[in-house]
């Protein structure tokens, strides 16, 4: 049995990462392909539980205490779901993994990124995403998506200035790590966003497609 494949999605809060989450997802399905759809913080019960209280407005914590919970549900949610997953040939489509915490905590909170790295090697060890699309967007259009949909958690009720700090810490992470993270436009029109995405995707599909 061909060992699965992890792929994440990236992007500060209003990139709309999440609207082209179902198409990767049936479009894996159409290969043939069991594949798991999940998110961080969560993905387990005990995940879910720590992401109510990870976004929860009402929940004030310390930077570093709020990145240790992030890494403790991504413990769980290796454990339960995606490691098993894997193994048993599934494809994983995540909403955020391991990018996120060092753009949030790193970028946006300021938790030194060495730190974030003790802590990766120990949640993770030398295990990263296969392929992470981030979804690149100016703050003001993310801030206008946002508005339009939903009252703000916790994290999308901090200032411009805080997001502005995630979104360069991500382009960083893009730039340390160009073979698995590609950059996507999330600016430009819909159908345009979902043309990259695709492309994208059929060209690390055709690089990994399971041999049938």
């Amino acid at each position: 049995m061909q060992h699965g494949k992890l792929i994440t999605f990236e992007g500060i809060d209003g990139a709309g990462k999440s609207t082209h989450l179902a198409w990767l997802a049936s479009f894996l399905r159409d290969k043939g392909l069991e594949v798991i759809v999940t998110r961080e913080p969560g993905g387990t019960a005990l995940g879910e539980q720590l992401r109510q209280l990870l976004l929860d407005h009402r929940q004030a914590m310390h930077a570093e205490t709020e990145a240790l919970l992030m890494f403790a549900a991504r413990r769980e949610h290796l454990d339960k779901v995606i490691l098993p997953a894997l193994e048993r040939g599934a494809w994983v489509v995540s909403d955020r993994f391991t990018d996120a915490s060092f753009a949030y905590q790193g970028g946006g909170r300021g938790v030194p990124l060495a730190r974030l790295e003790i802590l990766e090697q120990w949640v993770q060890g030398n295990f990263s995403p296969d392929l992470t699309l981030y979804f690149d967007v100016p703050v003001t259009i993310s801030r206008q998506r946002l508005q339009s949909v939903r009252t703000a958690d916790r994290f999308e009720q901090e200032p411009d200035p805080f997001f502005e700090r995630v979104r360069q810490a991500y382009l960083q992470r893009a730039s340390q790590f160009p073979e698995r993270i590609r950059v996507v436009d999330s600016s430009l029109p819909l159908a345009e966003v979902k043309t990259a995405v695709a492309e994208i995707v059929e060209e690390f599909w055709s690089s990994y497609a399971p041999s049938r």
